[in-house]
């Protein structure tokens, strides 16, 4: 019995994917840590960052509204003064 086309594709393909695995050079342990703690330690600086940004950015805006409420309790206040 013939198979069919498509069984023959699958089939090759597992077979060529475990093949490519075990030429894989594969890294020790003592790597895995070692970059592990790399990219734990930069997403940590990363994420302090951003957030003294954000959190310099949500101050700037907060200064920026009261100023403008200040003001605007100002002008009101200067209206009904005349």
């Amino acid at each position: 019995m013939k198979k069919k086309f498509s069984e023959n594709i699958l089939f090759s393909f597992i077979r060529e994917a475990y093949g490519e695995l075990k030429r894989v050079v594969w890294p020790t342990r003592k790597e895995i840590i070692s970059k592990t703690i790399i990219v734990v330690v930069s997403m940590i600086i990363i994420a302090a960052v951003i957030g003294a940004i954000d959190y310099g950015l949500s101050q700037g805006v907060s200064v920026l509204i009261n100023l403008k409420n200040k003001y605007n309790k100002w002008i009101i206040k200067k209206k009904t003064i005349k």
